[in-house]
């Protein structure tokens, strides 16, 4: 007997832990995109899985303590990035807390992309990515990216010698020629300051 799509969808998602998100995507090979996409918005009716943003499931875990456990934004984001083929950086505010030059941390996510300029709410959190040129999401190394962008937040002739001392700790791990090239993307100050 064949199996509908719905149960197609159904047991490959309860065959996979709870907590894993999902793409639309992921189930294109269990049949036309339309039924697909009945059968994923009959099991979040059913309880079976949560819709975080368009296009992007949960299978929810539950705590006993705690009731339903949801995936970080920043994880619903990955998943995003990965199923659109975009580029993202954090802005400059987000890049201090995550180098660990500010305890700060942003209430909304905001990225920039060299896709398109848009707006999400993941669970209560708004998620925005602006676009901007493929050269500013062009670098090799996270920790060089998030560098050049919490020093761009400091600023010209405010970067301290602490500041620099904390940047040059983080990025004396990297491969050099991966950091030489990085550096040609960052403002020419920083890169100077870098250097």
């Amino acid at each position: 007997m064949k199996q509908s799509v719905h149960n197609k969808v159904f047991n490959r998602v309860v065959k996979t832990k709870r907590g894993r998100v999902f793409l639309t995507s992921e189930f294109s090979d269990l049949g036309e995109d339309t039924a697909t996409r009945k059968a994923l918005s009959r099991l979040v009716q059913e309880g079976v899985l949560e819709r975080v943003a368009q296009g992007v499931y949960v299978y929810p875990e539950t705590d006993p303590d705690f009731g339903v456990l949801h995936p970080s934004a920043e994880e619903v984001v990955e998943h995003i990035v990965r199923r659109d083929r975009i580029r993202i950086i954090p802005t400059e505010a987000a890049a201090l807390s995550y180098v660990g030059l500010s305890t700060q941390v942003p209430v909304n996510l905001v990225y920039l992309t060299d896709g398109g300029s848009r707006k999400l709410k993941i669970g209560k959190q708004i998620v925005k990515f602006k676009a901007t040129t493929p050269k500013r999401v062009a670098f090799k190394s996270r920790v060089t990216m998030l560098v050049v962008q919490a020093l761009r937040d400091i600023g010209k002739g405010r970067v301290t010698d602490k500041h620099l001392r904390h940047v040059k700790a983080l990025l004396q791990n990297e491969d050099a020629k991966i950091v030489r090239h990085d550096l040609q993307l960052a403002p020419a100050w920083i890169a100077r300051l870098l250097k």
